[in-house]
C-alpha cells in the first residue's frame, strides 16, 4: 500500500460545456472531487451524467470549460493555465493508464506484443521483463502467445489493464471496464483491481453503471446531470 496518502488528484470547480446548435449543454457543472492516493473511487450515474466527461478531464484527456485540475500539488489544466499539449503527453504517459469498454486491442498481434505496444511509441529499457511479470499478475501469462480473437472477454480486459499499467503509472482510470463482461468476468476484474491497488498502492478511479461492481471501491461518487449528488 501507499504509505503517502495525500491526495493526488484535485478537482476544483469543474464546469464543461458543449454547444449544440444554439443550445449549451453543461455536462459538468461545478464539480469539485478530491483522490487520494491509493484511493478506489467509482463513479456512477444514469447515461448522460457527466462521468465519462469527468474521468476524462481528471486524466487529461479533455480540457475543462473553467475550473482546474491539480495532479500531484501541481495546477495542469485550467483557465490562464498555459500547459502545453508536449506537456500534458508527458502527464498521461507518465502518471496515468487507461482502459476502456471496449479493449482496443490489435487483433493481429499476440497479448504479448499487444501488453508491450506503448514502448512502441517511446523506448523504455525493461519492456519485456514489465510486460511478463504483468501478464503473471493480471492472470494471462499462459496466453501470451494468443491472438486477442482466441481470447475470452475477460481474457481481453485482462490484456487491456496490463497494457495500461506497463508504464507503471500512478492512476489507472477505467471507463466501464466491465461493460462487455458477464457476472463471473466482472467480479474477477473487481478482484483485480483491488489486489493492485493492495500491492502497488495504485489509484484507481473507475466510471461503471453497475453498482455491484462499483461496491469494490472505497468511494462511490453519483452524478446526475452533471452535478455531484453524493460521495
Amino acid at each position: 500500500m501507499v504509505q503517502d496518502r495525500g491526495v493526488i488528484i484535485q478537482a476544483e470547480h469543474l464546469t464543461k460545456t458543449y454547444h449544440r446548435g444554439s443550445e449549451i449543454i453543461a455536462a459538468l457543472n461545478d464539480v469539485s472531487l478530491s483522490i487520494t492516493a491509493g484511493e478506489i473511487v467509482a463513479c456512477v450515474g444514469p447515461s448522460g451524467s457527466g462521468k465519462t466527461t469527468l474521468l476524462n478531464i481528471l486524466g487529461c484527456l479533455d480540457n475543462p470549460t473553467s475550473g482546474r485540475i491539480i495532479l500531484a500539488e501541481k495546477t495542469v489544466m485550467g483557465e490562464r493555465v498555459p500547459f502545453r499539449e508536449q506537456a500534458l503527453t508527458k502527464i498521461r504517459r507518465e502518471m496515468f493508464g487507461y482502459v476502456f469498454q471496449k479493449f482496443y486491442l490489435i487483433p493481429t498481434l499476440t497479448v504479448e506484443e499487444n501488453v508491450v505496444l506503448p514502448f512502441a511509441f517511446f523506448k523504455k529499457p525493461g519492456a519485456e521483463a514489465a510486460a511478463a511479470s504483468l501478464m503473471q499478475q493480471v492472470g494471462i501469462e499462459h496466453r501470451k502467445h494468443h491472438l486477442p480473437g482466441q481470447l475470452s472477454g475477460g481474457e481481453m480486459q485482462r490484456v487491456a489493464i496490463a497494457r495500461a499499467l506497463v508504464n507503471k503509472p500512478t492512476v489507472l482510470l477505467a471507463d466501464e471496464p466491465t461493460g462487455n463482461l458477464d457476472t463471473t468476468r466482472t467480479d474477477e476484474i473487481g478482484a483485480l483491481f483491488r489486489k493492485l491497488r493492495d500491492a502497488q498502492g495504485l489509484t484507481i478511479v473507475l466510471v461503471t453503471h453497475n453498482l455491484k461492481f462499483a461496491k469494490i471501491a472505497d468511494r462511490i461518487v453519483e452524478l446526475r446531470d452533471g452535478k455531484i449528488q453524493a460521495s
